[in-house]
């Protein structure tokens, strides 16, 4: 299925790219055919016509995430309705008739600028040439969200990461649905042929409330502790305050008590349960070159020298943590990362790996993919 992406640099684009990623990633390790030919367009590609008309050429379904949220009014009041007359024109120029699923919003029909650029955007995706579904997103949160960008919940984090003390409406609701859940939907729309307005389910919460849950993950992230992970949208509102503390603050620091008898320390605390395991590696041997969409997982070596690699799935910086078990200090995978350990020391490498759930063979949220290109 040849699934072409607009805006898949944005939040949304990004997540659905990932997990189309994952399903190819799937089939591979099985022998299969990929099932996605996967076309992510950024706005230079979107505003390429040669580009634009290569991608949707051939295609089986567009997931429509472009669009234009902030700026001056008159910007916004005409440019999303411009970006989906561009789509559906060069539909018509070269004969296509893709299904578009439309990342609407909740605004959409508002009487703001943006509200009112969304419905009629809408109307022109409506009117194109091939089947239509009209998703209707509510606040989208997640890992890598920008903060100060209309996203409420990356900007608090941000707040609380450096010190500073955000201004809150006290009387603020907000309906929130995780990004990765936002690009399933989508995904699932043009799999499945589901046509006409869908409302996906969201999680609504005050802003205040919000503020306080994500500052009681601060604090406890700072002390080595995990928050109850059992419920879904705690974990993923946590993986997506875990994915703002990176690079920045890895590896982590533990509380090491030694003395004549040799050295204590707590490796892991909290997270509602969980799995540990230990695992031997020799040298020059790499474990890993996979991601999870939303496992929380911790490294800590506890012999021997390694060299955790780190890489955002689909970009190109590669982070490196060379660590100890002289001193150990933990890493965590950012969920949507690719990472590997590679035992760079002489002799036997011994690792601690944790994870806030135990492995499913039938689910295992593992998908492989190199960190060294």
């Amino acid at each position: 299925m040849r699934i072409v992406i607009t805006g898949a640099q944005g939040l949304i684009g990004w997540h659905a790219s990932v997990r189309l990623h994952a399903a190819n990633s799937v089939a591979r390790q099985k022998g299969d055919a990929e099932p996605y030919d996967i076309l992510a367009l950024s706005r230079d590609d979107f505003e390429n016509d040669l580009t634009l008309a290569a991608a949707l050429a051939g295609s089986d379904a567009v997931l429509h995430f472009a669009g234009v949220n902030r700026g001056p009014d008159e910007i916004v009041e005409t440019a999303n309705t411009v970006i989906a007359k561009r789509l559906v024109d060069v539909c018509n120029h070269i004969g296509v008739t893709p299904h578009i699923v439309y990342a609407n919003s909740t605004h959409a029909g508002s009487a703001s600028p943006y509200g009112r650029s969304k419905h009629h955007a809408g109307k022109v995706l409506a009117q194109g040439p091939g089947i239509f579904t009209n998703l209707v997103f509510p606040h989208i949160f997640g890992e890598c969200a920008r903060p100060f960008y209309n996203n409420v919940t990356a900007t608090l984090i941000d707040c609380i990461l450096n010190g500073k003390k955000p201004e809150i409406n006290p009387e603020g609701i907000a309906s929130l649905m995780h990004a990765g859940a936002a690009a399933q939907a989508a995904i699932d729309c043009a799999v499945s042929g589901i046509v006409g307005r869908v409302d996906p389910k969201s999680h609504p919460i005050s802003v205040l409330e919000l503020y306080e849950v994500l500052k009681e993950f601060h604090n406890l992230y700072e002390a080595n502790i995990y928050p109850d992970l059992s419920d879904p949208f705690v974990r993923n509102l946590f993986n997506t305050y875990r994915s703002a503390t990176f690079p920045a603050t890895w590896p982590r620091k533990l509380e090491i008590r030694s003395d004549e008898r040799g050295v204590l320390f707590e490796a892991v605390k909290g997270g509602g349960g969980g799995q540990t395991f230990l695992s031997t590696t020799k040298p020059g041997i790499i474990r890993g070159n996979h991601f999870h969409l939303h496992k929380v997982e911790r490294f800590l070596v506890i012999r021997g020298e390694a060299i955790i690699r780190i890489r955002k799935v689909l970009s190109e910086a590669v982070y490196e943590f060379r660590v100890t078990g002289n001193t150990p200090t933990p890493v965590d995978m950012p969920t949507l990362y690719t990472h590997s350990i590679e035992n760079v020391g002489e002799g036997e490498l011994v690792t601690l790996f944790w994870t806030h759930e135990p492995f499913d063979p039938n689910n295992p949220d593992t998908y492989f993919d190199k960190v060294l290109q």
